[in-house]
């Protein structure tokens, strides 16, 4: 990912993450998604009414669908407004898909989303990422590291 496509994703108004995923997981490559959503479902999404909770992705006849993902009903939604925690499919490149396939049949990777955004041009794009779980040690290590940045930025502000 490069400068000019983190200050994009800076600027969009909606961003929705997967806060638990950094926890939970050490990322080996990242990809951006195109997501296909109904009217009122981008709707929704533009309000922040979405949530990346539990989700993971799945390859399925050669697509990658997002599942779990829960976009709540839009408020002035007729009839026609959309199911809550449907199935919603993911747009990369075949040769993208087919690199993550190959790496997901491997044990212990999966794939899972990381963050909802909004493009320049109001189209809701998905950060995704292979992933490589961890273990119960690397988890106490990720905590540590935590509090210890906190601790320097708390030092940084008293010396300031």
């Amino acid at each position: 990912m490069n400068k000019q496509e983190q200050e994009l994703r800076k600027k969009s108004p909606v961003q929705i993450k997967n806060k638990k995923a950094s926890f939970e997981y050490f990322f080996i490559e990242e990809y951006t998604a195109g997501i296909v959503l109904t009217g009122t479902e981008i709707k929704s999404i533009r309000l922040g009414k979405a949530s990346l909770v539990d989700t993971y992705c799945t390859i399925i006849n050669g697509e990658l669908w997002v599942k779990g993902m829960n976009i709540s009903p839009y408020f002035y939604g007729s009839y026609n407004n959309h199911e809550m925690k449907r199935d919603r499919k993911l747009l990369l490149t075949k040769r993208e898909i087919a690199k993550l396939a190959s790496a997901t049949k491997q044990t212990g990777y999966t794939i899972v989303p990381l963050l909802v955004f909004i493009d320049d041009k109001g189209r809701a794009k998905m950060d995704i990422a292979l992933c490589k779980g961890k273990k119960e040690f690397d988890k106490r290590q990720t905590l540590k590291e935590k509090e210890d940045k906190r601790e320097m930025d708390r030092a940084m502000k008293v010396y300031k």
